[in-house]
């Protein structure tokens, strides 16, 4: 089964994403708004029940921390992907790499860019007219995230929640 961590920003910012990807993003029924940390992955039931005992032990190492979404981007282009950029910081970083050491099979296989898809597999003339409209709106919002995610793939390529864990930073 394949699986995967996020972050869930607050309603009010997954409000925002929507409001674009309910247009421009072909998956915006199959997933909330998020922030991933750890792109899908497979496991089966023995291996997912040891990774949760991991995430669990990563929460405890880690603090709440603050996310801040500060423009609209694009991955263009390697894909016609927008999003909002939050700003990278030493919490978010740290996280993103414990999610991905050796427990976890190793570094991750693209460069962490935190952010959030708004839209994607567009035309191109469709992302150049959309990003600059998009660049031109911005975004400007900050706020705590306090846990993390596992999600699992259902059959009909929808993502749900397996487990919460909350972020406490406890065993520092």
């Amino acid at each position: 089964m394949k699986y995967g961590v996020v972050a869930f920003p607050s309603k009010k910012l997954q409000d925002l994403a929507n409001s674009y990807r309910m247009r421009y993003d072909p998956h915006y029924e199959q997933i909330t708004p998020h922030m991933t940390l750890k792109d899908a992955f497979e496991a089966d039931d023995a291996e997912i029940k040891d990774i949760s005992e991991e995430l669990s032990k990563i929460a405890k190492r880690h603090k709440p921390f603050k996310i801040h979404a500060t423009r609209v981007s694009s991955f263009a282009p390697l894909t016609n992907t927008l999003y909002f950029r939050i700003e990278d910081n030493s919490q978010i970083t740290a996280l993103h790499e414990d999610l991905h050491s050796d427990f976890f099979g190793g570094p991750a296989r693209f460069s962490f860019v935190p952010h959030i898809t708004i839209a994607q597999k567009m035309s191109d003339s469709e992302h150049a007219d959309i990003f600059g409209q998009l660049k031109m709106v911005g975004v400007n919002h900050e706020e705590v995230i306090d846990r993390i995610h596992l999600l699992y793939q259902l059959e009909d390529g929808s993502w749900t929640v397996y487990d919460t864990f909350r972020l406490t930073g406890d065993e520092e």
